[in-house]
């Protein structure tokens, strides 16, 4: 590629995250991040279903199939076994399942709220 300014500007911007991913209490606090705002989100969700009271079964076969999909996406056979994977990919996957986590909690928690 030629080395224009728009070129130059994004691959300094690539290395940048790259040094961001890179630290380890960065890249922790990311995920974590990533964790609070799952959990935030499903409170949203059922919130917001709730009080509607109009397309909970479908708002949860959504958040089902998403969940699922971001299984299927983070656990396969395929990435497992790849161990050359780039620090990009693998903290984006690592990020996205903590967001799952975050929701699938939320879920767990607003029913035991409404349980009691």
């Amino acid at each position: 590629m030629q080395n224009t300014r728009l070129n130059s500007i994004t691959n300094a911007l690539g290395d940048r995250i790259l040094q961001l991913i890179g630290n380890p209490w960065r890249r922790i606090s990311i995920i974590l991040l990533a964790l609070f705002v799952g959990f935030f989100a499903s409170s949203a969700i059922t919130s917001t279903t709730g009080q509607l009271s109009i397309l909970d079964v479908s708002a949860a076969a959504i958040c089902t199939l998403t969940i699922e999909l971001i299984n299927r996406f983070v656990y396969t056979r395929e990435r497992m076994a790849r161990s050359r994977t780039t620090t990009r990919l693998t903290f984006f996957w690592d990020a996205l399942n903590a967001f799952k986590i975050g929701i699938a909690f939320g879920f767990i928690l607003e029913a035991f709220k409404l349980n009691s």
